[in-house]
């Protein structure tokens, strides 16, 4: 949408976005006062957050913060296998016991009005700060501060949990500098100084929209965190650029960006929430000794690890469980449960189903809700990702009389539910999905912005794109299509985990990173052209620089594939009689047949008897001067004149069988070649 040069210098210079004053947020002149009253008269305030990085980043901030101003406070966030997600009787039991008289939510809540209620009968006080979408009716408690309210009136409802927690101790310090006399301006810019690192994370993991406020905070919060003072995060940051144990390499230093953050830092922290304790994340964050946070950033490491672990477990046995049950003709939403997956884990596998299959998908796991046996009242927890088009909060509002509990985002959410309302859930959310996914939405796109030719991803250019991070949603890193580039080497990294590819075209070459593809299922050979959709990035090893692709996917190139379907269609027509000049090379001389026959017996001896002629070609080279309709002649006449065992199993797929101590055979006596000849112009 820039369309002008000083819109987009604006853009580059991060002018336009600016932070909104935060007390247009509903009733968060209410919580400011709350919470000034509980500092003022020592009451215990327990910070009650959600067990992801959004949530421990929330926690954290505002421990630290209401710490700084002498508050009483502490922190609880919930176990995920005993007490699940958001607010529960339970744990708020557990609050009332250690005294707590006010508890204010981070990133969760917003759904809590029985627990608002059960909270108040306790005599206790409650201030929800959280971004989830909102149901008609709020909890009733002292003060509800959420961008997504119904009546709100706040110009950017994007921001996380984290961002929500930022403007309320905005919110705070604004308050106290008009108490004191000082600017707003120079309360809100402290602020944002201290905690940009721990908003930016939180906002990052959370996967927000890079735009408007949010753009500010993960700019600004980056650059905190490539000089962050917080001995927790520069430790996590060190663990997760040391090579693996068993890998004789010094440390890489990583560059800090969003993409470094969301892969490398966000997964680590949210590790400790899915199949250990999300306390463990925030002690990492608070962490004053650099004992502590290396031992904390250790354990995390080796939590994320076993969580890498148990997630292909899961997926493994969830793709089974698809391929038996799912209906691809009918089903719109994929809906598949467990009696033992754990919890913390079906979240991230469900983000893999759909990014495989292209559909919402929910896992639902009764892991610790049986009794030694299956029983129609057991009540497991769900966890779905959806695909955009469909809105899962409102889908699962289209079926809430079938749930006991949910709740999130549009395309993330969680549930609880009964095991014998699965059936009928999975109909009805099936009905609700073919109302809003039609076929034209279901489709895979991956879409570019523009073609470049190998030449022009250069160093220079890949420097300007960088310009324009921070990259995210709604400010995508740039993709392109670079056409007819030649494989030229394939390598697995990485235990086959990504594969790791050379490219040529005219004397250029340069390194394509595929990560997340497996070399046993990349479709492609060395010697043949492709056509790449990716971005440029800058690889800086060894204090050296240089430009590299990161591919996000890959065909065999439109010319190629085009040329090849015209060459079988012309060898049809030659053998279907037809002319053809001296011009087109079809006839093949003895030196021809000598190629490819030593090609076979090399790759026969070697184990191989069954080849295709794409691969026969690679190996021939163009050099040969054996195109595809001369190749295909050649196995006929070498089938013919027995020469060796030539059967086609399927389209353009060859099973040989090489003969011991061959007669020799004049090539001449094929009435294939002879009629070949007849059919030459020339």
């Amino acid at each position: 949408g820039l369309t002008t040069r000083e819109s987009a210098e604006r853009f580059l210079r991060s002018e336009d976005a600016v932070f909104h004053d935060p007390y247009l947020l509903n009733d968060i002149d209410i919580a400011v006062e709350r919470i000034k009253t509980a500092i003022e008269k020592k009451e215990r305030i327990a910070i009650y957050g959600d067990y992801d990085v959004d949530g421990v980043t929330s926690v954290s901030m505002l421990y630290l913060y209401l710490s700084s101003l002498g508050g009483d406070v502490g922190y609880y966030i919930p176990s995920r296998d005993n007490e699940g997600y958001g607010l529960s009787k339970l744990s708020i039991d557990n609050l009332a016991k250690r005294g707590v008289q006010l508890i204010v939510t981070v990133d969760t809540g917003i759904t809590a009005n029985e627990e608002a209620l059960y909270a108040k009968s306790l005599g206790m006080d409650m201030v929800v700060t959280d971004h989830h979408e909102c149901r008609p009716e709020l909890p009733e408690c002292c003060a509800v501060v959420n961008p997504h309210r119904n009546d709100s009136t706040y110009p950017f409802c994007e921001l996380a949990g984290v961002g929500v927690v930022f403007k309320l101790i905005c919110a705070y310090e604004i308050m106290r500098s008009r108490e004191s006399g000082a600017r707003e301006v120079d309360a809100v810019k402290r602020i944002f100084e201290e905690y940009a690192d721990l908003c930016a994370l939180g906002t990052i993991a959370d996967v927000m929209p890079v735009t408007d406020e949010n753009r500010l905070i993960v700019s600004y919060g980056i650059e905190q965190i490539k000089k962050t003072k917080r001995k927790g995060l520069a430790a996590l940051i060190a663990a997760a650029n040391a090579p693996a144990p068993s890998a004789v390499q010094v440390p890489k230093k990583r560059k800090i960006t969003s993409g470094f953050i969301g892969y490398g830092i966000a997964p680590r922290i949210n590790a400790a929430g899915r199949i250990s304790s999300a306390s463990k994340a925030v002690e990492l964050l608070l962490a004053e000794t650099d004992e502590k946070a290396e031992a904390y950033a250790a354990e995390l490491c080796e939590i994320n690890r076993q969580r890498q672990v148990e997630e292909n477990r899961i997926a493994d046995q969830a793709y089974a469980k698809i391929e038996k049950t799912f209906d691809p003709e009918n089903d719109r939403v994929i809906v598949i449960d467990d009696d033992v997956w754990q919890q913390g884990i079906i979240g991230i596998v469900a983000s893999r189903i759909t990014e495989r299959y292209g559909l919402p998908s929910i896992l639902i796991s009764f892991d610790g809700a049986t009794r030694g046996f299956p029983s129609p009242d057991d009540v497991g927890k769900g966890s779905g990702r959806s695909i955009k088009g469909m809105n899962l909060v409102e889908a699962m509002t289209s079926c809430e009389d079938l749930l006991c509990k949910f709740g999130g985002h549009e395309l993330a959410a969680g549930l609880t539910i009964e095991r014998d309302k699965i059936p009928e859930f999975t109909r009805r959310i099936n009905e609700y999905a073919k109302t809003v996914l039609t076929e034209d939405k279901l489709a895979i796109r991956l879409e570019a912005d523009c073609t470049l030719s190998l030449h022009e991803a250069t160093l220079p250019l890949a420097k300007e794109i960088a310009k324009l991070e921070p990259f995210g949603v709604s400010n995508a890193t740039p993709q392109f299509i670079i056409r007819d580039v030649t494989v030229e080497r394939i390598v697995p990294i990485s235990a086959g985990k990504h594969t790791k590819l050379t490219v040529g075209s005219d004397g250029v070459s340069m390194t394509a990173m595929y990560f997340g593809m497996n070399r046993t299922k990349f479709d492609v050979m060395e010697g043949e052209k492709v056509d790449l959709l990716c971005s440029i990035d800058v690889n800086d090893y060894m204090n050296v620089q240089t430009v590299q692709l990161i591919v996000q996917d890959c065909r065999i190139s439109e010319n190629s594939v085009r040329n090849y379907e015209q060459e079988k269609k012309r060898f049809t027509e030659i053998r279907a009689g037809g002319n053809f000049s001296d011009g087109e090379n079809v006839i093949p001389k003895r030196e021809d047949f000598v190629k490819v026959y030593t090609t076979v017996s090399i790759e026969w001896r070697n184990g191989r008897s069954t080849l295709s002629v794409r691969e026969l070609l690679l190996m021939l080279g163009e050099k040969s001067g054996i195109g595809y309709v001369k190749l295909k002649h050649i196995l006929l006449i070498l089938y013919e004149l027995k020469i060796c065992g030539v059967e086609e199993i399927y389209d353009d797929t060859y099973k040989f069988d090489i003969y011991f101590n061959p007669t020799k055979t004049a090539i001449e006596k094929s009435s294939i070649l002879r009629t070949l000849k007849g059919q030459c112009k020339n």
